[in-house]
């Protein structure tokens, strides 16, 4: 046996699926984490229950990215193009064509796994830095594209789209804040299962294969140019459910609210939910969404100066996001129970 043979062969243990802890809370923590997010809503006001479906909005599109470059090691800061397609598209089916506003959202997933498999055929040939100087591009070109005439018919322009936000059906006595908190949040459980189990797959090994090692992958059957494609079209379409869900939510979509701060802002949120830990990615979207607050609150004139001195602190403790808080906690939560 050659030494190539032999180093392809030493690195055969990447191609295993990740520790399952490495991926998933534990089953007790799942269900105290569900059963808070089922009945929080039952305690606070309309303005917390838009809050938090917005906290599950984010935390799908950050779910996504942490697919993309956690899972199979891409960059991408081209995120809310895909978020802003989705969106579109759910806004043009609800106020264009009159659909149901849940039918779009398959629809929406679809055309933005499309779009991001397409894109990821030129970016099969870039990686690293380069990779993320071309999603950055798609984030910086999306808005300008949206506000051509070509399609100000269905897109509204500079204007945008106004959104009705639907009632709850079935004649239950709920308000469309908190039913569109409920029915997000099925979706956002339904997605985190389907990401967890495609992780553990087959085709989950292959990406985190091409993460850890692109040419002993490729050395042992893997078929890189379809696996990092894919993982572009899943992360996409994921993405592009969570726009839709936020074009409902907000009751409203335009150019200007999908810019490259997005994108940067879904990118912040997987480093600080830990990059490659998907329950973590509602820890990233929480952050995204009520530290700039806190930050405002603290000093209004100062806000970006404190949300990064905020930023500074916890990448500067825990630079591997909640992922690390977890484990501490975990070990030291062994060490109780041995004792």
């Amino acid at each position: 046996m050659s030494a190539a043979a032999e180093d392809v062969v030493t690195e055969a243990p990447a191609v295993e699926a990740v520790p399952k802890r490495a991926m998933t809370l534990g089953l007790g923590t799942s269900l105290v984490v569900l059963a808070a997010l089922v009945l929080a809503p039952l305690f606070v006001k309309n303005f917390i229950i838009f809050q938090m479906t917005m906290l599950l909005i984010y935390g799908l599109a950050v779910l996504a990215l942490n697919i993309l470059t956690g899972g199979s090691g891409q960059f991408s800061l081209g995120q809310s193009a895909f978020y802003a397609v989705g969106a579109y598209t759910s806004a043009i089916l609800m106020e264009h064509f009159g659909m149901n506003y849940a039918l779009t959202l398959p629809i929406a997933g679809i055309i933005c796994f499309g779009f991001g498999f397409v894109f990821g055929q030129p970016a099969l040939r870039l990686s690293g830095v380069y990779l993320a100087l071309a999603t950055f591009a798609l984030a910086v070109a999306m808005p300008q594209l949206l506000k051509l005439n070509f399609f100000e018919h269905w897109t509204g322009g500079v204007q945008g789209l106004v959104v009705t936000k639907p009632d709850a059906p079935f004649g239950l006595s709920m308000s469309q804040d908190m039913w569109l908190y409920y029915f997000t949040l099925v979706i956002a459980i339904g997605i985190y299962i389907a990401s967890v189990n495609l992780l553990k797959s087959r085709s989950g090994r292959a990406f985190m294969a091409i993460r850890d090692n692109e040419i002993a992958a490729s050395a042992m059957g893997v078929d890189v140019a379809l696996y990092k494609t894919l993982a572009f079209g899943v992360s996409a379409g994921i993405t592009g459910v969570a726009g839709g869900l936020g074009a409902i939510a907000v009751q409203f979509v335009a150019p200007d609210s999908y810019t490259i701060t997005l994108a940067i802002s879904l990118f912040l949120g997987m480093v600080v939910g830990g990059v490659g830990w998907l329950p973590g990615s509602i820890v990233g979207s929480a952050f995204i969404i009520f530290v700039p607050n806190m930050a405002e609150h603290i000093s209004k004139g100062l806000s970006g100066a404190v949300f990064g001195v905020l930023l500074f602190l916890v990448i500067f403790l825990v630079p591997h996001g909640a992922r690390q808080v977890a484990i501490v906690a975990q070990q030291m939560l062994g060490k109780l129970t041995k004792r």
